[in-house]
């Protein structure tokens, strides 16, 4: 469409100006996008006449909007958004909104921030529960696993799962099979991999970050903690990160669950050392009680997957 700029200064060069105005704005007042948006507002002939670049802009606008490229051949000024025609102090103006293909972005982008996560391999993170292979080794788990999917209330009830199984079974794979779950329910989770974890929140000492990390992962509307127990144990993760994060979810009610390849009292047996070669166990006895207290335990059985 020719622009405004370059049609004024045609119009300038001709001696019908009078004329040509008059018909371009009989023109774009018949156009059926414009008289259709017109219809809601109040306006005079002498608004009209002063809003025609605005009315022109909206025109131009929503023709681009009917013949639609795609979102990321938007041709619009702001790309992804329409015009509508406003009246503000008797005065046409034109307000932006984003259009359905717009909206489904910002969606899906919001949907894909409901799965947070720190060292887990993209495939776990694709997991979904018709994806899994359906045997009778994990079909308990499985069950588990989906049934907490669909009725998690974080914030109402904190309970959770502990997943136990040997190396390879898939416990990690059910896990992102609940976040993807969880996610079309539009709750939050945070899929963390426990040791790089740990490893990182004693780096994060020195950088400044300790505390936006921990909070992060204790805020999590749903937790899972991936292969605990794999870690290098030390008093202070078991007491100041393990226990700080366990204690906090267990007061607002935030559901945890765990992968590893410990039952309950290996792992509390593995908390017990410390890094120094010593037995603490009635610490590693307060962090298995807040474990065993918020969850239900599940053997996860089958093949190891990875041998394959």
């Amino acid at each position: 469409m020719e622009s405004i700029q370059s049609a004024l200064k045609q119009w300038t060069k001709d001696n019908k100006l009078e004329q040509r105005l008059h018909d371009a704005r009989k023109a774009l007042l018949a156009d059926p996008l414009v008289n259709k948006a017109l219809e809601n507002v109040s306006a005079t002939d002498e608004i009209l006449d002063q809003g025609l670049i605005k009315l022109y802009e909206f025109q131009n606008e929503r023709q681009n909007c009917e013949n639609c490229p795609g979102l990321v051949a938007c041709p619009n000024m702001m790309k992804g958004y329409h015009p509508e025609i406003i009246l503000t102090r008797r005065v046409i103006d034109l307000e932006y909104h984003s259009c359905s293909l717009k909206k489904k972005e910002e969606d899906a982008r919001k949907q894909r921030q409901l799965i947070k996560s720190l060292y887990v391999p993209k495939d776990i993170l694709d997991a979904k529960f018709e994806k899994l292979d359906r045997d009778q080794d994990r079909e308990e788990a499985s069950r588990k696993a989906l049934a907490f999917a669909v009725n998690a209330m974080p914030g109402s009830d904190g309970q959770g799962l502990y997943f136990y199984g040997r190396f390879g079974v898939g416990k990690t794979h059910l896990m992102g099979a609940v976040a993807n779950e969880l996610r079309d329910r539009n709750i939050e989770s945070y899929i963390v991999y426990t040791p790089d974890f740990f490893r990182e929140m004693k780096q994060s000492i020195g950088d400044g970050t300790f505390q936006e990390k921990i909070d992060m992962v204790k805020r999590a509307q749903v937790l899972i903690l991936d292969d605990i127990g794999a870690e290098t144990i030390s008093g202070w993760i078991r007491d100041d990160v393990l226990g700080a994060i366990l204690q906090h979810r267990m007061l607002e009610k935030l559901p945890t669950l765990f992968t590893s390849n410990y039952d309950y009292d290996e792992l509390e047996e593995h908390l017990a050392y410390s890094e120094r070669g010593g037995i603490e166990e009635l610490k590693a006895k307060r962090i298995m009680e807040r474990i065993k207290h918020f969850t239900t335990f599940v053997t996860v059985e089958g093949a190891n997957r990875r041998s394959r």
